[in-house]
């Protein structure tokens, strides 16, 4: 088998999943606090694009546990975009452990992805109405 044939998901899309207990009140947290609308509904599923990305929220039962971060945007200017969210009502995360430490909402973290040509990330992390933890990163070079 030749590495064509063995990656055959590398040239897929990757779209994320995101459960909601109640999508109505998940669909208003992410057009009043995030300003986005879905581009696409379903009963029990909401699709919406990001650049030219898509995640949906669906419908579940369950839920999800929040202890680590379920999706991310990349973004030009994380210290706008977190002041703009929290004027919007989003309330983001403090962390406080060995390696990382947010200050305003914002942690400064050093060698994230250096594949990315960065010398590191500058990160915020907020929950959905539905628990689900998003993240925020920006790239510095």
């Amino acid at each position: 088998m030749t590495t064509d044939n063995r990656n055959i998901l590398a040239r897929g899309r990757v779209a994320t999943r995101l459960p909601a207990q109640d999508l109505d009140r998940a669909r208003r947290f992410y057009a009043e606090q995030l300003g986005l609308e879905p581009v696409d509904e379903r009963p029990g599923g909401l699709l919406y694009r990001c650049g030219d990305t898509e995640f949906a929220l669906f419908e579940s039962t369950g839920a999800s546990p929040g202890t680590f971060t379920q999706m991310g945007w990349q973004v030009d200017d994380v210290e706008t975009i977190v002041a703009e969210l929290k004027q919007r009502g989003v309330m983001f995360e403090e962390v406080d452990v060995p390696g990382l430490r947010t200050k305003d909402g914002i942690a400064d973290i050093d060698g994230n992805y250096p594949s990315k040509g960065a010398r590191g990330e500058r990160a915020a992390w907020f929950r959905d109405s539905e628990g689900n933890l998003l993240g925020i990163g920006e790239p510095v070079a």
